[in-house]
């Protein structure tokens, strides 16, 4: 959680990469994976501080993130094939939620995710589409909620509610939140196959 004087500018952050992401994903693949994996980098690094030291969270998230980006960036494949295993995982989660509620079961998630890292591998193209096109409406919608200091957003978050990770379970009174990502998925990725991610001559 960084302090409040920098969630605005991480929130235009996270539309700005959003887009970039979600309309353009395919052909600029490997500065995608860097901004995803610097803010990967840097939440995971800036939760290990405490809350209240300001300079610590911020230098941490700043080398995390640095970090992230790098072994994302470097790692073209694997960072696909991880692509290929989170599609996995969505599929298993989207496919449980349909059926019954809670958590699907482990080895479900986890036969998935190897089939979508195995997938991924033989159609990189579409897999590289869909992915950054539905990751990057997901972010822009996050970034969005966050940089006009939805209300909703904000008590889900301060609840300790996981809904912002999850496009299937939106907060209480978002109900908007996944029609709106599937929606803009979908445009970013007819988008990214009619026009930016044509494979150049």
């Amino acid at each position: 959680m960084l302090p409040h004087s920098y969630q605005l500018p991480a929130a235009i952050l996270l539309v700005f990469g959003g887009a970039l992401s979600c309309f353009a994903g395919y052909r600029l693949f490997k500065i995608v994976l860097g901004i995803y994996g610097f803010v990967l980098g840097a939440m995971l690094a800036s939760s290990a501080m405490g809350a209240t030291n300001t300079t610590g969270m911020i230098v941490a998230a700043l080398v995390g993130g640095v970090c992230g980006a790098a072994l994302l960036m470097f790692a073209y494949f694997i960072g696909i094939a991880l692509v290929g295993a989170g599609l996995g995982a969505l599929v298993a989660h989207v496919a449980w939620s349909g059926v019954r509620t809670g958590d699907p079961p482990a080895i479900a998630v986890i036969v998935l995710s190897i089939m979508g890292s195995i997938g991924a591998m033989f159609m990189q193209r579409y897999v590289i589409i869909v992915a950054t096109a539905f990751g990057g409406a997901w972010t822009v919608i996050v970034g969005g909620l966050a940089a006009t200091g939805d209300r909703g957003a904000a008590k889900a978050a301060s609840a300790g509610d996981v809904w912002i990770l999850y496009p299937t379970s939106p907060a209480p009174g978002q109900k908007w939140v996944p029609v709106a990502w599937i929606i803009l998925g979908l445009v970013g990725t007819a988008l990214q196959i009619g026009i930016t991610g044509k494979k150049r001559k």
